[in-house]
């Protein structure tokens, strides 16, 4: 593996095309996860008047970047991503060092990042509106999509390139300007990414960055008068504060919030395809996507051989540095993230949940925050672990008689973001396809996959109902203007 030496520095704001210090004159530390007394660097505890800045630099600009062609504002995306892919390794460093998923999947995030700059360059040359017939024979009816105006946008650490990207590239696109508030544990990644879009000559103001404490800035990315509309990925307490606002100010905004998927494994599936997925899908990133497999329900006839399969690779996995050859899994994000896990870990074997594997820190973890892949059996669906997100490596095990058993128990839960099952029946194919209650359902594919081009949403508590990437960005990111013309 090749990787990029790093300076230690202190990363700034961006505002108006420039490069600033927050007004608070103070800096909070981004440790790597990996080995807590090492510091990758420093970002800015900005302040409201921080923020205000921002937003008012992107309403002076927006009217401007309206008013290009899509084309040329593709243009900008487009440099944007060659930047980004000649700075692949670089910037996955810097991921890896922030959030600690393994060096792999940090540079296969950063190339979909770029994949996202290319994919929404080319929305600015195709259709966005329709021509309507009109009772009038002479006169000309149509609808065009014009931009909310200035859009806050507030991401998570957990994919700190191509949550940011597939946010702000459609914003962009459509003629929107943006202030991104990214998280503090990986705001030194986003600022790489911001770096890209400065360098491909975006016009001052068009794209703006603002770090700090949700506590200190949290709101006033609702609350600001300049802001139109607002795009998270969070909690569901934070996403649902944010959304009281908004309807409150009558803005528009976008939630993708918590998940609990379910994987099925039926009694005709392929049980080495399905432990392959149901590991990567749950234990890759440590378990720390919102689209991660957490319940594993498996119908009796196949248990006890897919359990035997399951936890002979989840002993094989290897925990450590992410930067480091051979890692398979790196460290959770955070201590507060790590004594979470552990702390359900302890709810699970009090609840009476059996633990098979895992469930401690690794002997060699003093410096980071490592826990062990994890699973339980034995669980039943009204236990915390098999209801409430954990957001780290562990699964649980569930058994079932029959297929329908297993859909009702998948879809008792108040999330609905991703689901999968594993079958070689296409009844059983059609029944999940039609009675599972998620925003994405696969069949033979893990829970975690997610493709730029599709649609991206869950239901129930999952989301606001709207859904991200793909040309359903569109429906976020800008309004319907009907145009009747008569001559």
């Amino acid at each position: 593996m090749t990787t990029t030496d790093v300076k230690l520095k202190t990363y700034l704001n961006y505002i108006n095309g420039e490069w600033v210090a927050s007004e608070t004159r103070k800096t909070g530390t981004s440790n790597n996860p990996a080995n807590k007394d090492e510091i990758v660097g420093f970002y800015q505890l900005s302040s409201s008047n921080d923020f205000h800045q921002a937003a008012t630099s992107a309403r002076a600009a927006q009217k401007e970047w309206q008013k290009l062609s899509g084309n040329v504002r593709g243009d900008y995306l487009l440099k944007a991503a060659s930047i980004l892919e000649e700075r692949i390794d670089e910037v996955a460093t810097i991921m890896t060092k922030e959030m600690g998923k393994t060096f792999p999947e940090a540079k296969g995030e950063t190339a979909r990042g770029v994949a996202i700059l290319r994919y929404y360059a080319g929305e600015g040359m195709r259709s966005n509106g329709d021509v309507i017939p009109s009772s009038d024979s002479g006169a000309l009816m149509f609808t065009s999509r014009v931009p909310l105006g200035v859009v806050g946008i507030v991401t998570p650490w957990n994919f700190p390139v191509a949550i940011p990207l597939w946010k702000m590239a459609p914003a962009l696109i459509y003629g929107n300007t943006v202030v991104i508030k990214p998280a503090s544990e990986t705001a030194i990644t986003c600022a790489k990414v911001i770096e890209c879009l400065h360098d491909a000559g975006i016009p001052l103001g068009v794209v703006n960055m603002v770090t700090g404490k949700g506590s200190v800035i949290g709101q006033d990315i609702v609350e600001h008068r300049e802001i139109d509309g607002i795009s998270f990925t969070g909690s569901n307490a934070v996403g649902k504060q944010l959304a009281y606002t908004a309807v409150s100010r009558g803005i528009k905004y976008q939630l993708e919030m918590g998940g609990k998927n379910p994987v099925i494994v039926a009694n005709d599936a392929d049980l080495d395809l399905a432990v392959d997925a149901t590991i990567s899908g749950g234990l890759k990133s440590s378990g720390q996507k919102c689209t991660a497999t957490s319940r594993v329900i498996v119908q009796n006839d196949v248990y006890d051989k897919f359990k035997e399969k399951l936890l002979r690779k989840v002993e094989e996995i290897t925990v450590g540095d992410g930067l480091e050859e051979g890692t398979w899994m790196g460290p959770l994000v955070s201590e507060e993230q790590l004594n979470t896990v552990l702390e359900y870990i302890e709810i699970g074997k009090d609840e009476g949940a059996k633990l098979l594997v895992g469930g401690n820190k690794p002997l060699n973890a003093v410096d980071g925050h490592y826990v062990e892949p994890t699973v339980f059996e034995d669980v039943s669906p009204n236990m915390r672990i098999a209801r409430e997100e954990i957001f780290g490596p562990v699964l649980a095990l569930m058994k079932v008689d029959t297929l329908e058993e297993a859909l009702t128990m998948a879809n008792d839960s108040e999330y609905g973001l991703s689901a999968s099952i594993f079958t070689t029946n296409i009844s059983n194919m059609l029944s999940f396809m039609e009675d599972m209650d998620a925003g994405m359902v696969r069949v033979n594919a893990e829970s975690a996959g997610v493709e730029l081009q599709a649609p991206f949403g869950g239901m129930k508590q999952s989301s606001s109902h709207s859904r991200e990437q793909g040309r359903a960005s569109m429906e976020f990111y800008t309004n319907v203007k009907t145009v009747f013309v008569k001559g």
